[in-house]
């Protein structure tokens, strides 16, 4: 039997580099020679998923998701455009299984901690790591893993504290030196790429400077993304060989 994987994303016609994580793990697995097949798809930008199955031939086919929640896009949006029954799909001979988003897994938890590690120096103890989501009122699960991710976070007992913000609904980003308990924050997008947002909107408003925003006695320091951590492969191949 022949298998095949296909790994799904946001993507984006005004920033290239939302796409880049998903093409360069894609280029990863496809060099170790685990499926026969590997493709990719984007919801706005091509190639779009939904003729990305019009050209897999493999006769089991896993779907993986490159997001962070399970939400309005991983529920709605990609079961529909790509003509999936639900998390199992049988179609022209072909068994097709969708995964839950990389973002749900426990293993995400550790690839934030280690961005927040990359920016910090020796004991974390009385470090604050903020983990940022988008947050949106579109739909309530989104926020769930969010949270869920930061209590996972909490309960490894390595920062002083785990804070949770986001940039579209409470408690929100501006508020994180009032949050905060510690002088020293770690802030973590909680991000599949280091797109529009996370480049550009977040680090303006809040006025960073090379990535640093200080208030009173109190230093944030930003990380980069969480999606763009190349612990992402191993986490897409879990979705696919255990779920798939």
């Amino acid at each position: 039997m022949s298998k095949a994987l296909v790994i799904v994303g946001h993507g984006s016609s005004m920033n290239p580099e939302t796409s880049l994580p998903i093409k360069r793990a894609a280029a990863e697995i496809n060099r170790r020679g685990v499926f026969d097949e590997v493709a990719i798809g984007f919801l706005k930008q091509e190639p779009f998923i939904g003729q990305v199955l019009d050209g897999v031939d493999a006769d089991h086919i896993s779907i993986v998701p490159f997001f962070i929640s399970d939400g309005y896009y991983t529920q709605e949006v990609i079961p529909r455009e790509m003509g999936l029954d639900g998390p199992l799909t049988e179609r022209d001979g072909k068994t097709i299984v969708y995964t839950e988003p990389i973002g749900s897994d426990p293993l995400f938890a550790e690839l934030i901690v280690q961005r927040a590690l990359e920016i910090t120096e020796g004991d974390v103890s009385e470090v604050s790591l903020a983990v940022l989501g988008h947050g949106t009122g579109r739909n309530p699960d989104s926020e769930k893993n969010v949270f869920l991710q930061s209590e996972r976070i909490a309960s490894m007992m390595r920062f002083k504290e785990v804070l949770t913000v986001f940039i579209d609904q409470e408690p929100h980003l501006q508020n994180i030196f009032e949050m905060s308990e510690c002088n020293e924050i770690v802030l973590v997008p909680l991000f599949v790429a280091d797109g529009w947002h996370v480049t550009e909107t977040i680090p303006e408003e809040m006025g960073m400077i090379d990535g640093v925003l200080e208030k009173g006695e109190k230093r944030l320091f930003y990380a980069k993304a969480v999606g763009t951590d190349p612990g992402v492969v191993q986490l897409i191949l879990k979705m696919a060989c255990e779920r798939g």
